[in-house]
């Protein structure tokens, strides 16, 4: 007997600006994705279905918020985005560039001028992402050709087009705009504003404006799915087909859209997304820049945040190991009843000591991670951190390992060692840590080490790799660590310019 279909949860009221007039849709359930009701409910079907999980970028639509008055652009996958989680925001498709005369926007004209196109199904969603690119690059101006293999590094090509589409995010700045396809910031600033409204309390999807709020409403409902960019959410719903009657957004607090530098650490509040978090990062340590971009693809980071990421817990997810191996922790708040009413109580520990088991963790059912705490770097330390997966762009790693030493006169006092991909958590390599800490920076003492770490852990094999390639990786990746410090001249992937060296 075929088990019943859950029916679909209770809908509510979705307004968001297009083509700068705002669309009002009556009860979208909390479960639904943007890309269905693009389609289904607005037939703006340009934006196209490929994987269904945030991988080949054929659904890419741009997202438009105001952060300090200004409006600011975002290309997102809409097939894993829930639909609620635009609200108030203004959105741009495939269908919405060109004039109402019919006038290409540069990115579409660079694209036919370029023969960008093939069997033309990636299409659409390479045309946004270049309009993302346009918008953010103050009309095309600018682009090199290693920035834009890095921002459509999220957007697959079936018929090995690459090329020609390059060349289009390269020339389109030189054509021009033609009347009618262009964004009038100051009347879309204006529109979203008016847009705005207060966020409701009692509805199937919440996204409270504040942190006591947000508290709150996990006091209230604790079994409600918790999101914050809907990245892993969305894969349960379009490959799981999973159902939620109550949906809870943490990205709406503002207090947690915040990045706050301290004497000694950085804050990264749990609705800030990974593009922005790894900017910090990087700004605070440059030569994480290629690892931030090898994270997923710029509109899976336009949409995800650093702090659900962590939160998830995935053994593959890459941000644990290197925040891991940066000595970083964790806040948990919760909503705490008291006499007067109530107030905000929190805890902290150690970004490891989160987890128990596979996508299991310490939180209680009122919890929420709130913030991550990023200790800054010292003169002394030392810092690598690699990504080892099937394909260099967009692709989940087999191995992470991120390594952070401190090295004086020769000798190593400290070392602190994140490793995914290798257990059913991202964990701590404290065994290897203890191999490494007080002895000679040597040879010697990297071959000892490896062969520790190639023991401390024991993996699995499964589709990305096998358990004895995982564990061999391991301690190459140690031994690989020491020969670049002797400046041995390795051939890596990411010295490459451009995907043309590849062919």
């Amino acid at each position: 007997m075929l088990a019943r279909m859950k029916p679909p949860a209770p809908g509510q009221t979705l307004r968001f600006l297009r083509r700068g007039e705002p669309v009002t849709l009556s009860h979208v359930a909390p479960d639904r994705t943007l890309l269905e009701v693009l389609r289904e409910d607005l037939r703006l079907t340009a934006t196209k279905e490929g994987c269904g999980e945030g991988d080949c970028g054929a659904c890419t639509v741009v997202l438009g918020e105001v952060v300090n008055g200004q409006l600011t652009y975002k290309a997102i996958n809409s097939c894993i985005r829930l639909a609620h989680s635009v609200d108030g925001m203004a959105v741009w498709t495939a269908e919405d560039l060109a004039s109402p005369a019919g006038d290409l926007h540069p990115s579409q004209e660079a694209m036919v001028r370029c023969h960008g196109s093939q069997c033309g199904f990636c299409t659409p969603g390479f045309v946004m992402s270049l309009f993302g690119m346009y918008q953010n690059t103050g009309g095309g101006q600018g682009i090199t050709r290693e920035q834009a293999q890095a921002d459509l590094s999220g957007n697959l090509c079936r018929c090995t087009g690459y090329r020609p589409i390059l060349d289009a995010a390269q020339s389109m700045g030189a054509l021009p705009l033609p009347a009618g396809c262009g964004v009038d910031e100051a009347d879309t600033v204006t529109a979203l504003k008016a847009l705005k409204k207060k966020p409701a309390t009692d509805t199937p999807y919440l996204r409270p404006g504040t942190l006591a709020a947000l508290l709150q409403a996990r006091a209230a409902h604790p079994k409600a799915q918790i999101v914050a960019g809907c990245t892993d959410v969305g894969l349960w719903v379009t490959k799981m087909h999973k159902r939620f009657e109550r949906v809870l957004d943490v990205t709406g607090a503002r207090e947690l859209q915040r990045i706050e530098t301290y004497p000694h650490h950085i804050a990264i509040g749990a609705g800030v997304t990974l593009t922005d978090a790894f900017a910090a990062l990087v700004k605070e340590r440059p030569q994480l820049k290629t690892f931030g971009q090898r994270f997923a693809g710029l509109p899976v980071r336009n949409s995800g945040t650093l702090g659900g990421n962590v939160a998830n817990g995935s053994p593959i997810g890459d941000s644990m190991p290197l925040l891991i191996a940066l000595g970083a922790s964790i806040v948990l708040m919760r909503w705490k009843k008291t006499a007067a009413g109530g107030e905000i109580a929190h805890r902290e520990l150690p970004l490891e000591d989160l987890y128990t088991g596979y996508r299991t963790n310490v939180m209680r059912p009122d919890e929420i991670l709130a913030w991550i705490k990023v200790p800054r770097p010292t003169a002394q330390e030392q810092v690598r951190v690699y990504k080892i997966s099937k394909r260099f762009d967009d692709d989940i790693s087999a191995v992470c390992l991120a390594i952070r030493l401190g090295i004086t006169d020769g000798r190593v006092t400290m070392a602190s060692i994140g490793a995914g991909g290798v257990a059913a958590t991202p964990v701590r390599a404290r065994r290897t840590e203890a191999a490494l800490t007080g002895q000679a920076w040597s040879e010697d003492t990297i071959m000892a080490a490896a062969a520790t770490l190639r023991d401390e852990f024991q993996p699995i094999s499964d589709m990305r790799a096998s358990a004895h390639y995982r564990t061999t990786v391991l301690g190459n990746l140690l031994r690989r660590l020491w020969l670049e410090s002797q400046g041995a001249a390795v051939i890596q992937l990411d010295s490459l310019q451009n995907v043309e060296a590849l062919t």
